[in-house]
């Protein structure tokens, strides 16, 4: 058996040490909510038939008076978005798996689904992190009925599987297994994509070649190839045992896909507490098992949006994560694949190498996962080393999963990784505390001390730039663009001005509170910057000239100015109010004032889980 790697084990008991009060007082919340018998039984008459009135005779008749288990389906169903196209007629499949295995399914409620592909630039992007916290929201009304003895997710995007883990944890008591929809297709390469950008960016090809290039790229359901938080999601679900094994990367409306359905559904009517084999979610996702998740994030090179995430999605089960967690991790979790923003190739060439099965088998081999910590399957880890496949006769077969990378330019062992540390860094100084992500920036450009030069949004750097005012060396500080200023969006938009400087042999590197994802690429990023500039935190104090230090290397991030100036300067402020009406952000101004800190998450749960 393969010893645990002792930072592993140091991480994850500090871990339990600093969570222990919180996670006692959730687990004996769920642990009163479960009912070794259908909770829908215990309700009134008038409840029990508006529950199942609009059901089939059979469905109706297992409902009113059987034994057998009720699954509610919490679906982010819409036609709109690539990598949700595919749930149209999943409630069906799920209906027809459940009274198969004697259960029925019910669709318990919907959420919201939106895209930052979609909304990059434009208001809406000032939703997006926080319809992670509607969606949770919505996802504790759909199973507030208390009729279900199981819940099946259906979701796939960037706020929306952070969204479901945190509202299933609300409902810990019940098992919870959740179901992807898989990748799109390749399209037009990402790195080619990335180029037609740029040259858009210098003026040298129209909007036609730009559209054109995009559509190519996004062009069929599934979710988008490239490796950013949705695709880090699906990652997570499969290292955290919420996933069947090798679920995440099938194409979408094929017939393994649809074996993998149902399989799912099997399971999460197999594990509850009706049964003897009962698995609650909140019970199974411990601090194992997000010490796995954030190995995971750092061994595949995935989103940053996880360090916002997962510490939210912890401490809806009590669980406390730090970023220093993260950093920690970080430096003993070797890089084990390459996928674009941090290579060229795709999520389809990343699973056809041999996907999560293999990273899982390495990470496992090398101690560096928690290999008992427990899954949907009832077992530990191991079983995530295989892989899914249709027998003759249509139905699941698993196989060991490949021992050898099938491609090294996209996937190594633990052996011979990419790099020895995840590339993840926590910086500390007196500009407060942030992350940068180093997997896709080349080391030559991990330290960038320059004059900064300061801007409130993005489009205030892009017009510098098309004017021709960026020249030189600098460092780019874009503020006001926190969870409390403006909902934290992400600022892609920067990437092809940026990346156009440092190509043309400027030493650039960016300094802002707003986000950047998994697709931060290869400009040196400090992110998510705390406090924030609408807080008067010191990024508010910055101003034009003064030398700022970016260092990836030694962790620190910090302007040069002489401490005592430096103490008497006044923060900047800035007229938010634009950012505050139209497109639905006033109906968030709730948000904006209860929204905590992004090191802990950015959610304005703050204070309430367990």
């Amino acid at each position: 058996m393969t010893t645990l790697n002792a930072r592993i084990g140091e991480v994850t008991q500090r871990i339990v040490a600093r969570s222990l009060s919180a996670r006692a007082r959730y687990l004996d919340r769920i642990a009163g909510a479960a009912a070794p018998r259908p909770h829908r039984q215990a309700l009134g008459c008038a409840n029990q038939a508006h529950g199942f009135a609009a059901c089939g005779p059979a469905d109706k008749a297992m409902l009113r008076e059987g034994q057998g288990a009720s699954i509610g389906i919490v679906t982010a169903y819409n036609d709109m978005l690539s990598a949700h196209r595919p749930y149209e007629r999943y409630p069906e499949l799920i209906r027809e798996a459940a009274r198969a295995a004697g259960g029925a399914a019910l669709v318990a409620g919907g959420v919201p689904a939106m895209c930052d592909g979609i909304t990059q630039g434009e208001a809406g992007m000032e939703l997006s992190l926080f319809s992670r916290d509607v969606i949770a929201l919505s996802t504790a009304v759909a199973l507030s009925h208390q009729t279900f003895d199981a819940a099946v997710f259906l979701g796939i995007c960037d706020k929306i599987v952070p969204g479901l883990v945190i509202g299933a944890l609300s409902s810990g008591h019940l098992p919870a297994v959740f179901i992807p929809s898989g990748p799109m297709t390749s399209g037009l390469a990402n790195t080619q994509k990335s180029q037609v950008r740029q040259l858009f960016a210098e003026g040298k090809v129209g909007r036609d070649a730009l559209l054109e290039a995009e559509a190519k790229s996004y062009h069929g359901p599934g979710t988008c190839t490239f490796y950013g938080t949705a695709n880090t999601n699906q990652m997570l679900m499969d290292i955290m045992g919420l996933h069947l094994p090798g679920a995440s990367f099938v194409a979408p409306d094929t017939p393994l896909r649809d074996a993998l359905t149902r399989a799912a559904v099997e399971r999460a009517l197999a594990i509850t507490a009706l049964g003897n084999d009962a698995i609650a979610v909140g019970r199974m996702l411990d601090e194992k098992a997000f010490v796995n998740a954030i190995v995971g994030l750092h061994a595949t090179g995935g989103s940053t949006n996880h360090t916002l995430h997962l510490v939210a999605m912890a401490a809806a089960g009590g669980i406390t994560l730090a970023w220093d967690d993260f950093s920690e991790l970080a430096e003993v979790t070797p890089l084990l694949a390459r996928v674009y923003p941090n290579g060229a190739a795709d999520v389809n060439h990343f699973h056809a190498a041999g996907g999560m099965a293999f990273v899982i088998r390495e990470l496992l081999g090398a101690g560096l996962l928690h290999a008992d910590a427990q899954t949907i399957l009832g077992q530990g880890l191991d079983a995530y080393t295989r892989e899914p496949v249709l027998g003759g006769d249509g139905g699941l077969v698993w196989r060991d999963g490949p021992t050898a990378s099938g491609e090294a330019t996209v996937l190594r062992s633990a052996a011979a990784p990419f790099q020895p540390t995840g590339g993840l860094k926590v910086l500390d100084g007196n500009l407060g505390r942030s992350v940068i992500k180093t997997s896709a920036v080349a080391p030559e450009r991990h330290v960038i001390e320059a004059p900064a030069r300061v801007f409130h949004a993005q489009e205030e750097l892009q017009a510098a730039f098309k004017a021709g005012k960026l020249t030189g060396d600098f460092v780019a500080v874009v503020r006001f663009q926190g969870p409390k200023a403006n909902g934290m969006p992400e600022l892609h938009k920067l990437m092809p001005p940026l990346g156009v400087l440092q190509d043309r042999g400027q030493k650039v590197a960016l300094v802002t509170d707003g986000r950047l994802s998994g697709a931060s690429g290869k400009v040196p990023a400090a992110i998510h910057v705390t406090p924030e500039a609408a807080e008067g935190g010191a990024i508010a104090k910055i101003r034009d000239g003064d030398q700022v230090r970016v260092d990836a290397v030694t962790g620190r991030l910090e302007v040069v100015v002489p401490a005592a100036e430096w103490a008497a300067r006044p923060a900047a402020k800035a007229d938010l109010s634009a950012h505050h009406a139209g497109v639905g952000r006033d109906l968030f101004a709730p948000f904006r004032a209860a929204v905590g800190p992004a090191d802990q998450g950015a959610t304005i749960f703050r204070g309430v889980q367990a």
